[in-house]
């Protein structure tokens, strides 16, 4: 009877020290495991438009006079090549 009694305390003993070893401490099960992410936004290459196109044509007479004329989509464009045009080539302005 002693030694049915000393194996199934041993049994128990045994099953009880293997439990606590295969189960992780309720501390940490308490606490949820998060995997890390990483999450990266499609980056977007946004190409800044090209400025719009202004065609230039150039001439100059005989006496050394530079006139041109200008054409293109974008009217504020336009403007600001004839002003650098003045400024550079020594244009009068037209009237």
């Amino acid at each position: 009877m002693r030694k049915i009694l000393a194996v199934f305390a041993l049994a128990v003993f045994i099953l009880i020290a293997c439990e606590r070893k295969s189960n992780p401490p309720q501390e940490k099960s308490d606490v949820q495991v998060v995997p890390k992410v990483v999450v990266e936004r499609e980056r977007v290459e946004r190409e800044h438009p090209l400025p719009p196109e202004v065609k230039i044509k150039l001439k100059r007479d005989g006496k050394e006079n530079y006139s041109w004329e200008l054409n293109g989509s974008d009217a504020d464009q336009i403007l600001k090549v004839n002003e650098k045009l003045r400024k550079q080539l020594g244009g009068e302005p037209r009237k």
